[in-house]
């Protein structure tokens, strides 16, 4: 594997690439890798002929307050990780190798970027859909893999890259998660002995409300509720948002049918944690008038 640490470097090596006739994955992260992040690596290595990886900690998806020094970075880490996983190249970029000046430009993705994390991190998309264009400018065609576990996320990159046109494919991969229920984080590292077993809360609310989904609940506030109400009994927990949303547009929809996404994010300790899970509603019976009597 080789670890680059240029734009130009990172960038003639994949146009050699594509050269050549290969395919190219990309697997975008902030680094101090996971099993989720190994997971998204190994799915790009079956689908493509060469993986890149990026490990890139971006200020401009912090805000004031947020945890960018204390974020965990582990280069030698995530080299052994990344290597282990069937990565080519390791772009590993400094600050001023990726916002060599100021930055003037930025990308903001209206309607999937409101709501949700969008309120509780103001500014957090446009630095995330930022970055990851400039990470997509540079790799050009290609593509490129992330986790669901940040649902929102995805939805806002996939967007991006469809209204901007990137030769790129975006990829959703499943959550990765504990034993208990808790989804990989880099930032689980931060918990307690004690907030870690309180953290699988997250999951637990999640659960909650695909069971009121699956047994015909047709009220998003009433799933909500459900959800909340797991949160909120776990004594070391603070309940940031729960939400059923249409897992397209992360709309709030009239009524609960086909499929729905759950997301959840709350602070456990001076930790806050994100997760979400898909659930499908039943098919309700057709109304008498409705139905093809032929």
């Amino acid at each position: 594997m080789q670890v680059i640490d240029s734009v130009a470097g990172f960038t003639k090596a994949l146009e050699a690439d594509r050269a050549a006739g290969r395919t190219v994955g990309l697997v975008p992260t902030m680094g101090y890798l996971h099993e989720g992040h190994a997971s998204l690596m190994r799915r790009a290595a079956a689908d493509c002929d060469v993986v890149a990886a990026s490990v890139f900690v971006n200020p401009l998806q912090f805000g004031p307050g947020e945890d960018l020094a204390s974020y965990p970075r582990d280069l030698d880490h995530d080299i052994a990780v990344a290597s282990a996983s069937g990565v080519r190249y390791l772009f590993a970029p400094s600050t001023e190798e990726m916002y060599p000046g100021p930055t003037l430009t930025t990308v903001r993705v209206e309607g999937v970027s409101r709501g949700l994390e969008g309120d509780s991190r103001p500014g957090h998309f446009s630095g995330v859909a930022t970055v990851v264009a400039k990470l997509f400018a540079l790799a050009g065609a290609c593509r490129a893999y992330f986790g669901e576990k940040d649902y929102q996320q995805l939805v806002v990159i996939g967007r991006m890259a469809r209204d901007l046109s990137f030769p790129v494919e975006v990829v959703g991969c499943p959550t990765v998660r504990e034993a208990d229920g808790l989804a990989l984080s880099s930032r689980n590292v931060h918990l307690s002995p004690e907030e870690r077993s309180a953290a699988p809360v997250l999951y637990r609310a999640l659960r909650a409300g695909r069971e009121a989904v699956e047994a015909g609940e047709p009220g998003p506030s009433v799933v909500v509720s459900s959800m909340e109400d797991e949160v909120r009994a776990e004594p070391r927990a603070r309940l940031d948002y729960a939400a059923a949303v249409d897992p397209v547009d992360l709309q709030v929809p009239a009524t609960v049918q086909g499929e729905v996404r759950l997301l959840v994010a709350a602070r456990i300790g001076a930790t806050r944690l994100i997760d979400n899970l898909g659930a499908r509603a039943p098919a309700r019976p057709a109304r008498d008038g409705a139905r093809d009597h032929g």
